[in-house]
């Protein structure tokens, strides 16, 4: 069975002074992705006995960012998606082992005023041609900080949401594209109708104690890997971060 975990944190130096080791420890994952790492690998020295390190860092310090550590070597990696416009954030990593590609990504945020709403657009058909081409040689599990909530369940206040960044019907039909191109949302493959259950909450008005969070962390997977998935967790009981571990175990 192939446990794989994937976790916003928010600024991994910040993390590890919020109990980020024992996190990583007690979910024991073959694979575990970050998104938002802000920073570069020199700034922090981690000792993960046991697994290859791949990182991804933006140009620009103290912002986005993502890496992978992996129990088990890949046969390849690569970074980025080989457009100039989009990978100098570091946004993406590649790595590919014997039956399967792992992408971990962190998806541009809209913004306040949705003043980065067209560059996501943009983003999102990239992504999405570059998911499917992988998906042409192998079978593909994405996970990470996708930045939508892709229907009315997958956050708290739907209504008065509507148009605020990770909620805007375009972003939403950018995630539905994304699946009707071949994949599956892992969590709502098991749990079509679950509800109250969500990764992110603000910082803001006790987002978090009142439960009145967001889905926006996913690990979606091809869909010839659907029979596959004999699990898919949202483990909101891990603190650190105003994100919560995702997880998936995959009988490869």
């Amino acid at each position: 069975m192939l446990k794989l975990v994937s976790w916003n944190v928010n600024g991994l130096r910040a993390c590890m002074n919020k109990g980020f080791m024992d996190t990583f420890n007690d979910l024991d994952a073959d694979v575990f992705c970050l998104q938002e790492t802000k920073m570069q690998p020199h700034q922090l020295q981690l000792d993960l006995p046991g697994y290859y390190q791949y990182w991804n860092s933006a140009d620009k310090k103290g912002y986005s960012g993502t890496a992978i550590f992996t129990k088990q070597k890949p046969i390849s990696e690569s970074y980025g998606l080989g457009i100039d416009e989009h990978d100098h954030e570091g946004r993406v990593i590649t790595l590919e082992f014997e039956k399967y590609y792992m992408v971990c990504v962190y998806t541009p945020n809209s913004k306040r005023e949705l003043e980065r709403l067209d560059y996501r657009m943009v983003w999102e058909d990239d992504f999405r041609a570059y998911v499917t081409k992988l998906n042409e040689q192998k079978p593909v599990v994405i996970c990470g900080d996708l930045n939508v909530a892709h229907t009315e369940i997958d956050l708290k206040n739907p209504k008065t949401n509507r148009r605020s960044a990770g909620f805007t019907d375009e972003e939403r039909n950018k995630l539905t594209e994304l699946l009707a191109a071949g994949f599956t949302d892992s969590f709502r493959y098991l749990y079509p109708d679950k509800t109250g259950i969500y990764s992110w909450w603000s910082y803001m008005r006790k987002a978090r104690e009142n439960n009145a969070g967001w889905r926006i962390d996913y690990f979606i997977v091809s869909n010839s890997l659907q029979d596959k998935i004999k699990q898919a967790g949202i483990h909101n009981e891990y603190f650190g971060s105003d994100h919560c571990p995702v997880s998936l175990q995959l009988d490869l």
